[in-house]
Formats: C-alpha cells, structure tokens, sequence
C-alpha cells in the first residue's frame, strides 16, 4: 500500500506506534524529551525551597504536560482498532497513570507528587531505539515469574509459619528489657533476622536467645536462595530460542510478535 492511498488512521498508527519512519522516530524522542522534563519538573517541585519560588511556575508545567500527554493517549486509542485492548494493556495503564494523578490533584491535594510515575514510561526507549529483544525477555521473565507464583506462595507460607514459632520461643525465651514485649514484637525480630536485613534495634542477650538467633542467621541463607531457585528453574522450563520482530500490532498496540507472524498472537488482528 502506497503512502498516498493509506487511511490517516493508518498514518496516525505509524507516526504513534511505529518506530522505524521518520515520523515515528520525531514523535519518540520528542515523546522521551517531554516525560524527561516532566518528571524533573515533579522532582524538582518536591524541593522546598525551589518550590517557594517557582512553585507556580511549576505548576503549569505540570498541567501542560499533563493535556499533552492526555491527548497523546486518546490519539493512542483512536490509532488502534481495538482501544479498550489497549487501553487495558501494560503501556495503556502506564500512560493513563501518567495523566490521572495531576487530575486528582484538583480533588486530593499532592496527588500530583504521583506524577513521577511518568517514569515508567521511559521503558518506551526499549522499542524507539530498537532494543524490542529486551521487552521480550522482560515478557519471558514476567511468564516464569507467573508460573513461579504458586511455589513461592506455599514457600512464603512455610517460612511464616516458621517465624511465627520461632518468634514465639523467642518471647518466652528473652525478657521484656531486651525488647521481646508481646509476641508480635518478637516476630517483627524473627522477620528482620530471618531476612538478614538486621536492624539491631531488638536483639537477644541470654545464651538460649542468641543460640536461636544464630540458628535464624543461617537458616536466612538458605531461604534467601529458595525463592531464586524456583524462579531459575521455570526459566529454563519456558526458554526458546525464538526470534521476535519490532512490528507493532495496529489493533492492540502489542509487540513482541515472531518474526515470521502473520497475525497478532495477543488479538489476532493481521499484522
């Protein structure tokens, strides 16, 4: 199909979500330059003192941005065929949480400080600098983490019972001086120690406490490990070696689509 005789749905679907015209790659980077100077402005704003003196002026930076990233999103959805699809995907939600909290803000005063969640969007430099691969292996990673997540819950379980008692010995075993004051006090110490993070703000002073404690020392370890273990193994379950092309879908807006796809894998729209 020549350049003339396609739809302006068409064009506007290529300027918006493809990368590799020249209309496409003017939008991306003018796109990454405006959340870049959005989010600085969010932080920026955040500061006390510069917020005395250009706290207004910030302020209308930040609804500019905010009308011009809400328009990019309702052109977004007029782009695709399918834009509830889209809308509901994972770069769909991240651009309307882009837009809502300054909205927000007019009702709940510093919702706006949610704006830095702009941020995310910056994940958009893997496709506008044809780094797509990465996107794939972040889905890969995304699947084994899914499959993962019944494992890790009946673990997570193990481990919490497991504090739970340990905890409770804990309480009976150490004094109120030392900090083990009601049983929830002595499982927060069980957490901390358990995780290795070791605040030291509780800590066990009889011979039997600190023998339990070093127990839990190692034991942390080893659970720290488990988790990784099974993420691991679902990874090697679910790895392909499978090429997937940068072509976006005009009906979801989704990539990540094999490289010899007619269709798309995620709506079926032709590609």
């Amino acid at each position: 199909m020549s350049f003339q005789t396609k739809s302006w749905r068409t064009k506007l679907q290529e300027v918006i979500f493809e990368s590799n015209t020249l209309g496409g790659k003017i939008f991306d980077v003018a796109l990454l330059v405006c959340i870049i100077i959005s989010i600085l402005a969010v932080m920026l704003d955040s500061v006390a003192t510069i917020h005395l003196r250009y706290g207004h002026f910030f302020y209308i930076i930040e609804w500019v941005f905010t009308f011009l990233f809400t328009i990019e999103f309702i052109l977004r959805l007029i782009a695709v065929k399918q834009p509830l699809r889209y809308a509901f995907s994972f770069f769909g939600i991240i651009d309307l949480l882009a837009i809502v909290p300054m909205y927000l803000s007019v009702i709940f005063v510093g919702a706006q400080s949610l704006l830095v969640l702009r941020a995310l969007r910056l994940l958009r430099i893997f496709r506008i600098f044809k780094l797509t691969h990465f996107l794939s292996e972040m889905s890969f990673l995304g699947s084994a983490l899914r499959s993962s997540i019944k494992k890790i819950c009946i673990f997570m379980l193990v481990v919490l019972t497991l504090v739970i008692i340990l905890g409770s010995v804990m309480y009976l075993v150490e004094s109120e001086e030392s900090g083990f004051g009601s049983i929830p006090d002595s499982i927060y110490w069980a957490i901390v120690t358990i995780t290795t993070v070791g605040y030291g703000d509780i800590s066990p002073v009889s011979p039997m406490g600190k023998f339990i404690a070093s127990i839990m020392m190692l034991l942390g370890y080893g659970i720290i490990a488990v988790p990784t273990g099974i993420v691991t193994t679902e990874m090697v379950s679910l790895a392909r070696l499978k090429k997937h092309s940068g072509d976006t879908c005009p009906g979801c807006g989704k990539e990540g689509h094999d490289a010899d796809a007619v269709f798309c894998k995620f709506c079926g729209e032709k590609l």
